[in-house]
């Protein structure tokens, strides 16, 4: 099994890197994107970072255009637009694709390690989650549907 914060990713910069400053910690992997239905689900993924940072845990987003364009902006407006409209304070990453021949690393493996229904492999739309523990292993994955605060229940036994 190989620890998800050895995944090669690309930072906000665009430069290479990977999570390893979040080894050893719970991790909320998410795509996100600033112009969907599902957004405002920023506020509760920034609860639950408020709420669960000094006890090892973290939130990383992965901003993603590839369903309805909804993440046209370059780095510097999602990061102006998420700290502007809902004081996010968790890491976000270089833009990326999670589906198909060009998807990121890093989503190759979640998708590899917690498939969807049925066994399916695809990430369906924006605001997909995947829980990692602090081993690195990717724990549970959820709908974009699926509210942060509900997922608190599965955090709290990790931390």
């Amino acid at each position: 099994m190989t620890d998800i914060t050895e995944v090669p990713i690309t930072a906000a910069d665009g430069s290479q890197a990977d999570l390893s400053a979040h080894k050893g910690k719970v991790l909320l992997v998410v795509n996100v994107a600033s112009k969907c239905g599902f957004t405002p689900q920023y506020e509760g993924l920034e609860a639950l970072q408020r709420k669960y940072e000094d006890r090892g845990f973290t939130v990383v987003g992965f901003p993603c255009n590839q369903f309805g364009a909804q993440e046209p902006g370059d780095a510097e407006e999602i990061a102006s637009f998420c700290k502007l409209t809902y004081d996010v304070s968790f890491p976000l990453m270089g833009k990326i694709e999670v589906n198909g021949p060009q998807a990121a690393p890093i989503y190759q493996h979640l998708k590899k390690e917690a498939p969807g229904v049925l066994g399916s492999e695809g990430i369906k739309w924006n605001f997909t989650k995947f829980l990692v523990d602090r081993s690195g292993k990717v724990v549970k994955r959820y709908a974009p549907q699926t509210k942060p605060g509900d997922i608190a229940r599965d955090i709290e036994p990790l931390l």
